[in-house]
Order: C-alpha cells, then structure tokens, then sequence
C-alpha cells in the first residue's frame, strides 16, 4: 500500500503520533501552528469517542481549532498542571552531537510568549515537526514579543547584541502584527546561532521584551513527521 506523501502529510502524521501520548484525564497544552492543528483534530476525534482530557490553547487560533473539534477547554489558574504540552516549531537543532540539541525557535504564529509559558509549565512538552523544521543550527530570525510603547528601544538594544529587528507587518490590513496579547513583534536577524542559550539569556535581560521565540531545554521529544512514518528524537 502507497504511503501518502507532501508536507501536510508528513505534518498530520507528526501530529497525530503526538496526540496518542494523550490518556484519560490529562490536562493538555495544545500549541499553534499548522502541524500542532492535525494534533488537535485527532485529540477531538478521541474526546468523541469518549476520552475525558482538558485542553489549555496558547492562542486564539488553538481555542478555536478546539472548540471545533470538542476539547473541552480550562485555563493555568483553574488546573494543578499540565499533563502533555503538544507544540510546532519554526526550527529544531537536530545535531545530536551538539550541546543545544533539541533547542527551538518559535513565533512563526506570534504565539511564543503563551506557548512559552504553557510548554514549561507541562510535564511532558512534545514538539511535533516535519523535516524542513530540522537544522543542525538556529538560523532563522528570533521573532521577540515587545511592548508597543519599547519597540523602537528594543529594537536598538538587539542591534547591540549584533541582531537586525523588522517589526512584523500584518497581513490582509494595514500596520503591525499584533499578538493575542496585545503586543508587537520584531523577527531578529542573528544569522547562525552558535549559542542559542546565552542569546536567550541575554535578549531576557532586555526590558521591553515580553517573550523570545528560542525555547532552550524544554522539549522532551519530537516527533518528525515524513513519508515514511515517524521519526523519534528524545532529549
């Protein structure tokens, strides 16, 4: 039997591994994106088949995806924790040999900050991806959640760091992306990140940041969707 090819594919199978990790009173982190969706879709199909889960969106667009698909919704106050965090990436370091093996960019959905604070909060934080998002370094731009009224200041601050900010400019209307949390977004050019994790440490020093796209030591597994199956990387 021919294995169904194409990056939707490859994504849906990621997603859909991920979501069989889900058991019988979980409390699910449930990210954005378009492979984190099919995620969504197949946990629906599980609650209606009587799977008894909550799900927490870290945006507009997951809590929409999941009232579509039946998930019954909580928030972080309302629950003990978070069971399983399920969530996309922009970029994984698949480099075994190198020490940010498994580090992320994300904010390609302008979501970060709330996926940032829902995947750390889980006990289990599961990155679902398809094999464009494998590199062997970062090196795409850091999109970095600021604060209106910071962004020209902030945006000075990540020249210092040797990074080139564009404020992210809406598509469909005129003017910025704003995110769900009322915030703008600077993509930062860094080129190859050699160091993802003292970059983090130091674009989290910067007042006016809310949130930075590089997500360092907090994914436990990814699951790379292709058209074979599904590949594993535990970290």
């Amino acid at each position: 039997m021919k294995t169904e090819g194409g990056a939707d594919a490859a994504k849906r199978r990621a997603g859909e591994r991920a979501a069989e990790e889900v058991e019988g009173g979980f409390v699910v982190g449930l990210g954005t994106g378009s492979t984190t969706a099919h995620a969504i879709e197949a946990i629906g199909r599980a609650v209606d088949d009587g799977l008894d889960v909550r799900g927490i969106p870290t945006s507009f667009q997951s809590r929409q995806l999941a009232l579509e698909a039946g998930i019954p919704l909580t928030t972080l106050d309302a629950v003990e924790g978070i069971d399983l965090s399920i969530d996309g990436a922009d970029q994984v370091v698949d480099d075994a040999d190198a020490a940010a093996f498994g580090t992320l960019i994300k904010g390609g959905g302008a979501a970060h900050a709330r996926e940032k604070f829902v995947d750390a909060a889980a006990d289990r934080f599961v990155v679902v991806a398809d094999p464009s998002k494998l590199a062997a370094r970062l090196e795409r731009p850091v999109p970095v959640e600021v604060l209106p009224d910071a962004h020209t200041v902030v945006a000075d601050r990540v020249g210092d760091l040797g990074g080139e900010p564009t404020l992210r400019s809406a598509e469909g209307k005129d003017g910025p992306v704003v995110t769900d949390n009322g915030n703008l977004v600077l993509d930062c050019e860094f080129g190859p990140i050699d160091d993802p994790e003292t970059l983090a440490a130091r674009l989290s020093r910067v007042p006016g940041i809310v949130e930075h796209g590089i997500f360092v030591d907090l994914a436990d597994t990814t699951y790379v969707g292709t058209d074979d199956g599904v590949e594993e990387r535990q970290y």
